[in-house]
């Protein structure tokens, strides 16, 4: 199974709203997820983006991929910087 981190929409009609998800690849945007890893609100000034730093670094670990919006959400909050620099674990429970 391949694991994505992506946004889902949860914001009403021309509200937009989103939360960042843990999500198996195949499933669709707003359809079933994992784990609810933060959110983000692109319509306050500045844009707000709340994240749980300690579950997004786990599922970076794991070996999940962040689509190109999260990358980028991710490197304004220094998560992908945390994430380069912490030792890599060699291998995974079973």
């Amino acid at each position: 199974m391949a694991v994505r981190l992506r946004l889902t929409r949860i914001g009403r009609h021309k509200r937009p709203f989103y939360r960042v998800v843990a999500v198996d690849s195949r499933m669709r945007r707003d359809g079933r997820f994992l784990e609810v890893l933060g959110t983000y609100d692109p319509l306050k000034e500045p844009a707000v983006t709340e994240l749980k730093q300690d579950r997004v670094l786990e599922w970076l670990q794991k070996g999940a991929q962040p689509t190109v919006t999260v990358r980028t959400l991710l490197r304004r909050a220094g998560i992908l910087k945390a994430f380069k620099e912490s030792p890599k674990k060699s291998s995974l429970p079973a």
